[in-house]
């Protein structure tokens, strides 16, 4: 008979799978509690408990959530589980790494004098046979030469002390294996760079309140913030103060935080944390103003705010131009970004250019309204009654002469088409002052005219708006799908980035360049696999010369127009 059977209730029941490797070789050596921890992990994990948090584990298991993560830290260190977020703790359960059955036999020979070596300087404990068999198998799977191993023994313990695991020094010695680094003249020149950089993070530390000697890790982390985000030192202590990073992860997330904003000097870091809680709250304000909701103001400053401020615009101008648009049914961050996007290139950027270029758009529309108050409507002022004005102006008619072909459009189907075939006129025939116009020759040049011209007009702005009109739901469709529009939105953030590295960095430059070029073949990709045609996106117009307008860049009238008024 079995040594162990089940009874039929019990066989109906659900289980959560645990691998046979574990309880065969990590199990036996696992502090007991670590084992409550990883198998309640497996629970979670089996049966979709997706709202566990870390305090929900520790409170099942009696144990707080400090002593949680500690033994997830102590499970991580023999590669049962991955810790990928300490901020939500989020852990990845990994495969069991040590085969079925017992370790592999070493020749004890073989290693006589290696074992010697690493038990004098570990002198605090006497080393254990298994732990030996795991500095063995470091040697035999990955090659390390046995003074190289003792070197990286002997690094880790002047770090840890005598009472260091084995874990520890595995991670390590992995660490140093995956850049090839197995020689004893790798290693040295590897420790050596270590060396280099100790009294740097030693300094570094001490400002943070950092308690501890730094390790391989900060070193990593060192050569990341110097080498690839460019801080000089004085600059990472004046982060780790103004942020009160009190530990390494939390001090590469605000360096990284002002790399993305490209504040690298002393003064620009604390000219950033000053204006950090101004610009939080100026985010509130433009989000009041516009009518927006925003659940996390996080994106609306980096990707919005941040960039304003960086072009010199003042928070204060920023809720200016926010109430403005509102007002002109721009009622989104990214409609005000456009807006402002207008101002930067035209060179309206101080207060007082950005007012009048404001007050000037105000009068424009106050215009505007009593030019369709004329012409008898009631409705919105809209885009193209906007682009009608300024094309009336650069033919250089007044203000008095837009109204007199407003009253004379009153009445008409269509008033704004109207009177754009009566300036048309008044403009071929030379009439450019009110005392000129000889209303007879006018009314029956009209009467002659009005049809084609204002078929004219609503003909070009219909073929227009349908070219456009389709160019923009194609867009729309493509950015509806979340895997493409996040790849829009990351080249549109790039291409910030890589016209602040053009002037700082050329080497920057080219990899933000790559980045970019690479991020749109991947959109190009997933387009396919939506079946949308990039070249959708641009308006096909039917004239390619004129664009649908009847007018060709030297302002004269296109060959399709021409047939078209042959046509009438």
């Amino acid at each position: 008979m079995a040594l162990i059977s089940v009874s039929d209730g019990f066989a109906k029941k659900s289980f959560t799978s645990v691998e046979n490797k574990f309880i065969t070789k990590y199990m036996p050596v696992l502090d007991p509690v670590a084992v409550k921890v990883y198998l309640f992990a497996l629970y979670i994990l089996n049966n979709g408990l997706t709202s566990y948090s870390l305090e929900d584990l520790a409170t099942r298991l009696s144990i707080t959530s400090d002593e949680a993560k500690n033994y997830f830290e102590y499970l991580e260190e023999f590669e049962l589980v991955s810790i990928v977020s300490h901020s939500p703790f989020e852990v990845k359960i990994l495969e069991a790494e040590n085969d079925y059955g017992t370790p592999k036999k070493y020749k004890p020979e073989k290693y006589a004098d290696f074992t010697k070596n690493v038990q004098n300087i570990i002198k605090g404990r006497m080393i254990s046979t298994n732990e030996f068999r795991e500095y063995f198998a470091l040697m035999e799977d990955y090659g390390f030469e046995q003074n190289a191993l003792i070197m990286i023994i002997n690094y880790c313990v002047n770090l840890k002390g005598d009472n260091i695991r084995v874990q520890y020094i595995k991670k390590v010695a992995k660490s140093f294996a995956e850049e090839g680094v197995t020689t004893v003249k790798k290693v040295d020149d590897k420790l050596s760079a270590y060396t280099s950089s100790t009294p740097a993070l030693i300094k570094i530390f001490s400002a943070a309140g950092i308690n501890r000697q730094p390790d391989f890790e900060d070193d990593k982390f060192y050569k990341k913030w110097t080498s690839e985000l460019g801080f000089e030192d004085n600059a990472i202590i004046a982060a780790s103060r103004h942020f009160k990073a009190k530990t390494p992860e939390k001090l590469d997330s605000a360096l990284t935080e002002l790399y993305k904003n490209k504040k690298f000097d002393i003064k620009e870091i604390e000219d950033y944390c000053k204006n950090k809680n101004s610009v939080n709250l100026a985010t509130a304000d433009i989000a009041r103003t516009l009518g927006v909701y925003m659940q996390n103001s996080a994106p609306y400053v980096e990707n919005y705010v941040n960039v304003w401020y960086d072009y010199g615009y003042s928070f204060e101008c920023m809720k200016f131009i926010a109430s403005f648009c509102f007002r002109h049914n721009l009622k989104s961050f990214e409609d005000m970004h456009e807006f402002v996007q207008k101002l930067y290139n035209d060179g309206i950027v101080n207060d007082e250019s950005v007012g009048e270029h404001i007050k000037n758009c105000d009068t424009e529309d106050a215009f505007i309204k009593k030019i369709l108050s004329y012409c008898g409507l009631t409705r919105k002022i809209i885009t193209w009654d906007r682009e009608c004005l300024t094309k009336w102006k650069s033919w250089n008619f007044s203000e008095d002469m837009i109204l007199e072909a407003a009253k004379l459009s009153a009445g008409k189907s269509n008033p704004m088409a109207y009177m754009n075939s009566i300036l048309s006129s008044w403009k071929a025939e030379g009439v450019i002052s009110p005392d000129k116009i000889e209303r007879h020759n006018v009314q029956s040049s009209a009467a002659e005219n009005r049809i084609s011209r204002a078929e004219i007009e609503r003909h070009y702005y219909d073929l227009r708006h349908m070219a456009e009109d389709f160019a923009e739901r194609a867009l729309k469709r493509a950015l509806s799908d979340e895997a493409y529009a996040k790849i829009h939105k990351k080249i549109n953030e790039l291409s910030i980035d890589l016209a602040f590295a053009e002037v700082r960095d050329g080497n920057e430059s080219k990899r933000i360049a790559k980045q970019i070029s690479q991020l749109e073949a991947d959109g190009d990709i997933r387009l396919k696999e939506l079946n949308i045609d990039k070249a959708d996106f641009t308006p096909k117009y039917s004239c390619k010369i004129c664009n649908d307008t009847g007018y060709d860049k030297q302002g004269k009238q296109c060959q399709c127009l021409k047939k078209f008024i042959s046509s009438l």
